[in-house]
């Protein structure tokens, strides 16, 4: 913890806990896998909201490019480029390895990605584009409806003509929720 805090590396939010009181902020401290096995150290923390210094949105895809293996810059700023007018922001492993230089991917790590979309069209665009680049890049990640819920982009990509459930995922809980209802916050009141 202490060299955490001395490098002023970041935490990350995590869902809330039953425990956490209403002031609180759930974060983790998520240290880079053991070299040898791989093991990921994962420190659960509750901070009251006044203790936090600051925080910062998910980077831009252009902000990570110079942490990926080099067998992915290519692709993935092809990726960047294409997708100018989609809010498209990375987190995870390779957010981390880009904010402290420290060496979080693997070669079976995910690039993961989150994507706001501001209408169903960029919805639809959008899962399409990331969609399209599924063959050259690890992406995962999850798109972020107005409501703060959240759903796998692969799995909302899949099942588009199959069925109307989807896992939900917000900062309290993880249920299953119907497609319809969230493409409706997309749609103009």
């Amino acid at each position: 913890m202490a060299r955490w805090a001395e490098a002023d590396w970041p935490l990350v939010v995590r869902r809330r806990d039953d425990s956490a009181h209403a002031g609180d902020v759930c974060l983790g401290l998520a240290a880079p896998p053991d070299a040898a096995s791989g093991a990921k150290l994962r420190l659960p923390l509750r901070v009251p909201a006044r203790h936090i210094a600051r925080h910062s949105a998910p980077l831009a895809l252009g902000a990570v490019i110079h942490a990926l293996p080099a067998r992915w810059q290519v692709q993935f700023g092809r990726l960047a480029r294409a997708s100018t007018g989609h809010e498209l922001r990375v987190f995870g492993s390779l957010a981390l390895q880009a904010l402290t230089g420290q060496a979080y991917l693997r070669d079976t790590s995910d690039i993961d990605l989150l994507f706001r979309p501001r209408d169903s069209a960029e919805l639809d665009q959008g899962t399409l584009l990331l969609a399209s680049f599924l063959d050259q890049l690890p992406l995962d990640g999850e798109i972020i409806f107005p409501s703060g819920q959240a759903v796998a982009w692969k799995e909302w990509f899949a099942v588009q003509t199959h069925t109307d459930r989807v896992l939900v995922k917000s900062q309290a809980s993880v249920k299953l929720g119907k497609r319809a209802e969230l493409r409706a916050e997309l749609e103009p009141a």
